[in-house]
């Protein structure tokens, strides 16, 4: 459980992979700041953001919610890997909300890995914004 000096909900959001399309995650970033959620955003790079990277840092940071942004094909193994190390560091109730172009006959699959929730293009910021504020109070708890 997240305890921050302002005891505000924090949020890990990732780039996984080679994926170098991070306008949609700069906007989640932008738009849950300004909603009062701390965001620590670990974006492109040189060097892919592994799941093992990943994971790492949302357990170091002890955040309350994880969220994936993705525009390439890789999403299913790579979050299939990062539900399996979260359940590995004892973190299976980490809440993992996943936002980018996901077609829709794979959010079944993804929810049944664990994935609180999906979010693609279009979505409502305010949706998208007081779902991972739901996440992050249940997580509390």
């Amino acid at each position: 459980m997240a305890q921050s000096s302002n005891n505000r909900i924090r949020v890990l959001l990732a780039k996984p992979g080679l994926d170098i399309h991070d306008r949609g995650a700069r906007i989640i970033t932008r738009s849950l700041r300004d909603a009062g959620i701390e965001v620590i955003y670990i974006g492109v790079s040189p060097h892919p953001r592994t799941p093992e990277q990943i994971v790492a840092s949302a357990i170091q940071e002890d955040v309350d919610v994880l969220g994936l942004s993705f525009h390439s094909p890789t999403y299913m193994e790579i979050v299939t890997r990062i539900m399996e190390l979260l359940k590995e560091n004892g973190r299976r109730d980490l809440p993992v909300v996943i936002g980018g172009v996901i077609p829709p006959n794979d959010v079944a699959a993804l929810k049944g890995l664990g994935v609180a929730g999906v979010f693609g293009p279009g979505s409502p910021m305010e949706e998208i914004v007081e779902f991972i504020r739901g996440c992050g109070l249940r997580s509390r708890v």
